[in-house]
């Protein structure tokens, strides 16, 4: 049975090459990697921190270890895979600028998605509301929320151009996965997400 994807996850499907190696960070029970390896062919690899995502995944037959995308990156060889997928965790981990990096040491190239903290109902709720905001994207309160960096997508932009990296494809998109404007400033604005498909520079 074809596995149904989030609307964000199919984005991501979407951009990987049938037949790649691509390794998924942080892919919780496995649904996106399912689909990849099942619609894709791809040889397909993930590490996931919790252990009941773990068991899940190993339950449909993926090859999942339980690994910290700040500490065990490191483990893996130089340029190991096509893809490195990383799924609205960047804004998660402790050492963003460190996980980027290794995603474009192991992968040729990286896709990240990340939720966007500078969408305009964002700003509008810590604005009025003088409280860290809960909106139907960021939708936990910020004592049980994963989320420790808070993130847009100019902040991202930022960093991956910092570190000399490429953005070969940019798509800001809203919660049921429909894109929205591609100018980042007007994305950063009105995006609930946002898609980058980053590359090591050729210089």
């Amino acid at each position: 049975m074809t596995t149904i994807l989030r609307p964000d996850l199919k984005l991501i499907a979407n951009m990987v090459e049938d037949g790649s190696s691509v390794l998924d960070v942080g892919c919780g029970e496995g649904d996106l990697l399912d689909y990849l390896v099942k619609e894709k062919s791809v040889d397909g690899r993930g590490m996931e921190l919790s252990q009941e995502g773990v068991n899940v995944c190993v339950s449909k037959g993926l090859f999942v270890i339980q690994g910290d995308a700040d500490n065990d990156l490191v483990h893996y060889p130089d340029n190991s895979f096509d893809y490195v997928i990383l799924s609205r965790t960047l804004q998660a981990v402790y050492k963003p600028r460190d996980v980027l990096v290794d995603l474009l040491r192991l992968g040729k190239k990286a896709i990240v998605t990340i939720p966007n903290f500078g969408q305009w109902r964002v700003r509008m709720s810590l604005l009025f509301s003088g409280r860290m905001p809960v909106t139907k994207s960021l939708d936990q309160t910020w004592y049980n929320t994963e989320n420790i960096h808070f993130c847009t997508i100019l902040d991202l932009i930022d960093l991956i151009e910092a570190e000399g990296f490429v953005i070969r494809q940019f798509t800001p998109y809203m919660r049921d996965g429909t894109a929205t404007r591609p100018n980042p400033r007007l994305a950063n604005l009105f995006a609930d997400q946002a898609l980058f498909l980053i590359e090591k520079s050729s210089a």
